[in-house]
Protein backbone atom coordinates (compact mmCIF):
# COMPACT_ATOMS: atom_id res chain seq x y z
CA UNK A 1 0.00 0.00 0.00
CA UNK A 2 1.25 3.45 -0.83
CA UNK A 3 1.86 6.21 1.42
CA UNK A 4 0.04 9.62 0.60
CA UNK A 5 2.95 12.67 1.06
CA UNK A 6 1.55 15.32 3.19
CA UNK A 7 2.72 18.98 2.21
CA UNK A 8 4.56 20.40 5.06
CA UNK A 9 3.14 23.72 5.24
CA UNK A 10 5.91 26.40 6.68
CA UNK A 11 5.46 27.98 10.54
CA UNK A 12 7.07 31.33 11.59
CA UNK A 13 6.57 33.16 14.85
CA UNK A 14 4.63 35.86 15.63
CA UNK A 15 7.23 39.04 16.75
CA UNK A 16 4.41 39.99 19.00
CA UNK A 17 3.15 36.81 21.13
CA UNK A 18 5.71 34.30 19.73
CA UNK A 19 3.12 31.70 19.16
CA UNK A 20 3.93 29.41 15.85
CA UNK A 21 1.43 29.71 13.28
CA UNK A 22 1.47 28.54 9.25
CA UNK A 23 3.01 31.38 7.36
CA UNK A 24 -0.73 31.74 5.48
CA UNK A 25 -2.05 32.67 8.89
CA UNK A 26 -0.03 35.57 9.77
CA UNK A 27 1.17 39.24 7.86
CA UNK A 28 4.39 40.15 6.97
CA UNK A 29 5.96 42.93 7.61
CA UNK A 30 8.83 44.15 5.53
CA UNK A 31 12.00 46.48 5.37
CA UNK A 32 12.45 46.94 1.65
CA UNK A 33 16.43 47.14 0.09
CA UNK A 34 15.71 51.11 0.00
CA UNK A 35 14.65 51.45 4.14
CA UNK A 36 10.54 51.56 3.57
CA UNK A 37 8.54 49.33 6.10
CA UNK A 38 5.45 48.04 3.99
CA UNK A 39 3.04 45.46 4.77
CA UNK A 40 3.79 42.65 2.43
CA UNK A 41 0.14 41.26 1.30
CA UNK A 42 2.17 38.63 -0.77
CA UNK A 43 4.85 37.50 1.57
CA UNK A 44 6.73 37.68 -1.43
CA UNK A 45 8.12 40.54 -1.71
CA UNK A 46 11.95 41.23 -1.38
CA UNK A 47 13.64 42.65 1.57
CA UNK A 48 14.01 41.37 5.66
CA UNK A 49 10.75 40.49 6.98
CA UNK A 50 8.80 39.76 10.47
CA UNK A 51 5.59 38.30 11.18
CA UNK A 52 2.84 39.35 12.89
CA UNK A 53 -0.53 37.64 13.51
CA UNK A 54 -3.47 39.28 12.13
CA UNK A 55 -3.95 40.83 15.58
CA UNK A 56 -3.45 44.52 16.72
CA UNK A 57 -2.60 43.62 20.05
CA UNK A 58 0.21 41.49 18.62
CA UNK A 59 1.54 44.33 16.77
CA UNK A 60 1.20 46.91 20.25
CA UNK A 61 2.99 44.17 22.46
CA UNK A 62 5.70 44.33 19.50
CA UNK A 63 5.82 48.07 19.40
CA UNK A 64 6.30 48.24 23.44
CA UNK A 65 9.45 46.20 23.68
CA UNK A 66 11.25 47.22 20.09
CA UNK A 67 10.80 43.85 18.33
CA UNK A 68 9.94 44.82 15.04
CA UNK A 69 12.68 47.26 15.46
CA UNK A 70 15.33 44.47 16.42
CA UNK A 71 13.53 41.73 13.21
CA UNK A 72 13.89 44.35 10.81
CA UNK A 73 17.05 45.79 12.01
CA UNK A 74 15.99 49.41 11.87
CA UNK A 75 14.26 52.30 13.76
CA UNK A 76 10.61 52.43 12.96
CA UNK A 77 8.73 56.11 13.05
CA UNK A 78 5.44 56.09 15.31
CA UNK A 79 3.94 57.33 11.85
CA UNK A 80 4.87 53.90 10.77
CA UNK A 81 3.40 51.63 13.41
CA UNK A 82 0.07 53.72 13.31
CA UNK A 83 -0.51 52.98 9.18
CA UNK A 84 0.30 49.11 10.28
CA UNK A 85 -1.98 49.18 12.85
CA UNK A 86 -4.63 50.69 10.46
CA UNK A 87 -4.07 48.12 7.43
CA UNK A 88 -4.04 45.45 10.40
CA UNK A 89 -7.90 46.21 10.82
Amino acid sequence: MAEIAVKKQPTRRCTGCGERSPKSALVRILRTPDGNIVLDKTGKLSGRGAYLCKNPACLKKARKVSRLESSLSCSIPSEIYERLEEELL
